[in-house]
């Protein structure tokens, strides 16, 4: 039998647990309940279809700078893999590479992004499971003395309360489903990121590098145009004082060789520059930073470049791109859920007294539990027009991962042609520096034996020297193509490294 002197929603419910019939309701409510909890409003993803040609236009047969034949690697050759920089054989850069991936601030700073991400996954999942709370309390109260009686003269009076709250709202539409599906999404968004800023900043290392490596050269380049130009005076001065040449071309000889001095000075700079770069992006101050001199040698190797569907997969920057989709997607989801109602389970438990001992017994306890439903009848078209807004966020988010696609293949393409047409140039430009080599022999022999005069030598040495820098500098272009080449290709990434949804939420990386 109830107990008559509890309230009426605690007596109604006790009255429920004791009768089996009831018992079976609540039991058949509850599957309801879970069954819709298994309902989805939201729509179903599908990745767009992005059309791709078949083949690179400019991966035909190439033409190494000596003149040998080189091909650039084909599809069925092995792709590149992990630490791509290898490829280039340069200790040095290896090094320096390992050492990017550990302390440079920018990946630094997007790995942290990453782990914010994360914790977002875990928060939006914490909405799966009911809410408890406890609030224990405390009150002395006094009554007036004309509201005491025979039984009770004492005015004071104590109140011991140990309430245990509970709450909890069924995923019924799939709201808290597509908010945490929207939160995985966008860390996997952020783990792209991650890869790709890696994957830029790796190289513009290398790229840095290879700059560096063209200063020496064009340093050692100056240095040789310095001990020649000085000889060039020495055998100068001395036909001036035999009475063979003139003054003026002594001067001549003069202009050329402090001109040679000053093109040393100028390279020097522009590395200074480059290793400061190299130093700021592997987390070193400048000022404890050094490279040792090395003239650039490296040829540009061969690189594997597959088909250009691939690149839908191997480049980061459009995983984030079809991340951030799917993402949108998810968000349409959650608004459509609000468009049906919410149930909520609340209920408290706990024990209140008046007297300390006898706070925590069976006779103090109280507890109430029971459903509430809630509808938005009226919102003067909020949800109609939230909704409208994120339908054109994923619209917007499809246009922009076409648009990621199409730059993809633009840059790879650049590439390829940039690699094809300064191979043809540096061999235009070294038979120049052959022709001009000529002109200098002919003009030092004629110039020696009194025919023409200095003016011709002058002449010919910075014809010479000027062809020799232009041959220096397309080196450092193909290098520095190559290596855009490569992250055009997307590196040594492929979309398998990407984590998963479980994985984004799991509480360790």
């Amino acid at each position: 039998m109830s107990n008559p002197f509890l309230p009426l929603p605690l007596r109604l419910m006790r009255h429920t647990i004791i009768q089996p019939s009831r018992l079976i309701h609540l039991l058949f409510w509850f599957s309801v309940i879970c069954g819709l909890a298994g309902c989805n409003v939201g729509p179903k993803y599908v990745r767009p279809v992005m059309p791709a040609p078949p083949a690179f236009k400019e991966s035909g047969p190439q033409q190494a700078p000596d003149g040998t034949a080189w091909k650039l690697a084909q599809p069925q050759d092995a792709a590149i893999r992990g630490k791509w920089w290898e490829i280039y054989q340069e200790p040095e850069l290896n090094a320096l590479e390992d050492k990017l991936n550990i302390s440079n601030q920018n990946i630094a700073q997007f790995y942290d992004n990453f782990l914010a991400a994360r914790a977002q996954v875990r928060q939006a999942r914490s909405s799966y499971y009911p809410t408890l709370s406890v609030g224990p309390s405390y009150s002395r109260n006094r009554s007036p003395q004309t509201q005491t009686t025979a039984s009770n003269s004492n005015p004071n009076s104590n109140l011991f309360n140990l309430p245990f709250d509970v709450s909890w709202e069924p995923d019924l539409w799939g709201r808290v489903r597509n908010t945490v599906r929207q939160n995985a999404n966008a860390a996997q968004v952020s783990a792209a990121d991650l890869a790709n800023v890696k994957l830029t900043e790796q190289t513009n290392l290398a790229i840095f590098y290879f700059q560096l490596c063209g200063q020496d050269a064009l340093e050692e380049l100056d240095r040789k145009t310095v001990e020649v130009d000085r000889q060039s005076l020495e055998l100068t001065q001395v036909l001036y004082k035999s009475g063979l040449d003139n003054d003026e071309a002594v001067a001549q000889a003069e202009i050329a060789l402090k001109s040679s001095e000053a093109a040393v000075t100028n390279a020097g700079i522009a590395r200074a520059q480059y290793e400061h770069a190299i130093a700021l992006l592997v987390g070193e101050p400048a000022s404890n930073f050094s490279i040792p001199v090395k003239p650039l040698t490296t040829q540009v190797p061969g690189i594997p470049i597959g088909v250009p569907s691939e690149l839908l997969e191997r480049r980061p920057d459009i995983s984030a791109a079809e991340r951030t989709m799917a993402e949108a997607n998810a968000l349409i989801g959650v608004q459509k859920a609000a468009y049906y109602p919410t149930l909520s389970i609340t209920g408290t438990a706990g024990f209140e007294a008046s007297k300390f001992s006898k706070w925590l017994t069976s006779p103090s306890r109280y507890w109430s539990v029971g459903p509430t439903a809630s509808e938005t009848i009226f919102d003067g078209g909020l949800r109609k027009s939230t909704m409208a807004q994120y339908v054109a966020l994923y619209n917007a988010d499809v246009a922009g991962y076409e648009q990621t696609v199409l730059t993809a293949f633009q840059q790879t393409e650049d590439s390829l042609a940039s690699l094809r047409l300064l191979n043809e140039q540096i061999q235009q430009q070294q038979q120049t520096v052959t022709s001009a080599q000529r002109f200098l022999d002919v003009a030092s022999a004629r110039y020696r034996t009194g025919l023409d005069p200095y003016l011709n030598v002058f002449t010919a040495q910075s014809t010479l020297l000027a062809n020799q820098q232009v041959v220096i500098t397309l080196r450092v272009q193909q290098m520095a193509s190559s290596v855009q080449l490569i992250e055009a290709l997307g590196g040594g990434w492929n979309v398998t490294q990407l984590p998963s949804e479980r994985e984004v939420a799991a509480k360790r990386p």
